[in-house]
C-alpha cells in the first residue's frame, strides 16, 4: 500500500500550535514543544502506516490516537490521513465534543 499524505486541519492546527505555545510561555522554554513535536511527528506517521491500530471513537469514521495527555483525532482514505483535532486530555470536554461535531 502506497503511503497516506497527513493533512491537517485548520482547527488541528491551531489546537496543536495553541499548546505549543503555551508550554513555551508556562516553562519559559522550548524544550517540552520540541518534544512534543517530534511525539506528535512519531505518532502521525505510525497513523499513516497503519490507520486501524488506533481506536474508533462514536464520531463518523473518526478514530482517535492517544499521545501522553493528549488525543490525535483523525480521518482517513487510501490516500490521505485528516488530522480534525489534537487535544489536550485536561480541557473540558464539552469544547472536544464541539469540535468533533462539526468534522461530520
Amino acid at each position: 500500500m502506497a503511503k497516506r499524505n497527513v493533512i491537517w486541519t485548520r482547527t488541528a492546527d491551531i489546537q496543536f500550535v495553541g499548546i505549543l505555545e503555551y508550554w513555551v510561555n508556562k516553562n519559559k522554554s522550548n524544550t517540552y514543544s520540541k518534544k512534543l513535536i517530534k511525539l506528535v511527528s512519531e505518532r502521525t506517521k505510525q497513523i499513516a502506516e497503519q490507520p486501524l491500530i488506533f481506536k474508533a471513537t462514536d464520531f463518523k469514521d473518526t478514530r482517535v490516537a492517544s499521545l501522553e495527555n493528549f488525543s490525535i483525532f483523525y480521518k482517513f482514505n487510501d490516500k490521505e490521513i485528516i488530522i480534525t483535532a489534537f487535544w489536550d486530555n485536561r480541557q473540558n470536554p464539552k469544547k472536544l465534543l464541539k469540535i468533533l461535531e462539526n468534522k461530520k
